[in-house]
């Protein structure tokens, strides 16, 4: 009887842990839905275009490259900051004559970094793996890699500040909230695979402008400028949004002694 009290009781202290935290419940469901919608629009796609079957290699291999741009940018941001947090030493940084801002900056330039040695690898491997270069788009390539980076920091930002405001068990929002753009950017079809309520919601999405325009270099029809400067708009307004929800964040969280606390 004492084992089953004791597994019991571990069991039970799960369960409240789970039904206290709507991040962690929201998880559960989270991936198994997300896996089902993107390749069910990709499947979609690729039957009623079997067409662009024999340029997928390229276009397929590029996609991933550049999701991979956003993903590790977004990480970048989130995960060192998660690393003061766990360490329980974002108050401790903040007895120095540090600013937010500038700690925002220090978490913008480590995600360029992060970035930079994980994808560049993965580029060069294509090469003599699979006979493709990314680096065939040339200047557009940087367009879209900076496009990608700005997308993620914004992201990573916005999630770095609801993470000081709700605590760590709010940070599988890391994986979830990028993950959440994949279906809606267009990363592997076009947005007009989309029902058309959902079109307007991703081409409010910077991401979904890049890839676009990514799928029209490739294609042979140039440079689209007018994805470019949407792209580039949308990514100012999230990135000023972002960069200001973690500066109002880390304020009230500096009032309730909250930088003092955080951790595991």
């Amino acid at each position: 009887m004492g084992s089953l009290n004791r597994i019991y009781g571990m069991l039970l202290r799960h369960i409240y842990l789970l039904r206290g935290s709507w991040p962690r419940i929201l998880e559960l469901a989270y991936w198994p839905v997300m896996q089902m919608i993107l390749w069910g629009f990709i499947t979609q796609f690729f039957v009623g275009h079997s067409e662009w079957v024999a340029q997928a290699a390229g276009l397929l291999l590029a996609a991933v490259l550049l999701w991979d741009v956003l993903f590790r940018s977004q990480l970048g941001v989130t995960l060192p900051f998660y690393e003061e947090l766990f360490s329980r030493n974002l108050g401790h940084l903040f007895v120095s004559p540090l600013r937010p801002w500038e700690l925002i900056v220090s978490l913008l330039g480590i995600s360029t970094l992060r970035t930079l040695i994980g994808v560049v690898p993965a580029a060069l491997l294509a090469i003599p793996l699979y006979h493709y270069s990314i680096f065939d788009m040339g200047l557009p390539l940087l367009v879209f890699f900076t496009q990608l980076l700005v997308t993620g920091w914004a992201l990573g930002l916005m999630v770095s500040g609801l993470v000081l405001r709700f605590g760590l068990g709010a940070q599988s929002l890391a994986w979830v909230a990028v993950f959440a753009l994949a279906p809606i950017s267009g990363i592997y079809y076009p947005i007009s695979v989309l029902p058309g309520w959902l079109q307007p919601i991703a081409l409010g999405l910077p991401s979904a402008h890049v890839f676009e325009g990514m799928r029209s270099v490739l294609l042979g029809q140039g440079f689209d400028t007018g994805h470019f400067l949407f792209a580039l708009v949308l990514n100012i307004l999230y990135l000023c949004l972002g960069a200001a929800l973690f500066i109002r964040v880390f304020h009230v969280a500096r009032k309730r002694g909250l930088l003092l606390h955080s951790g595991e």
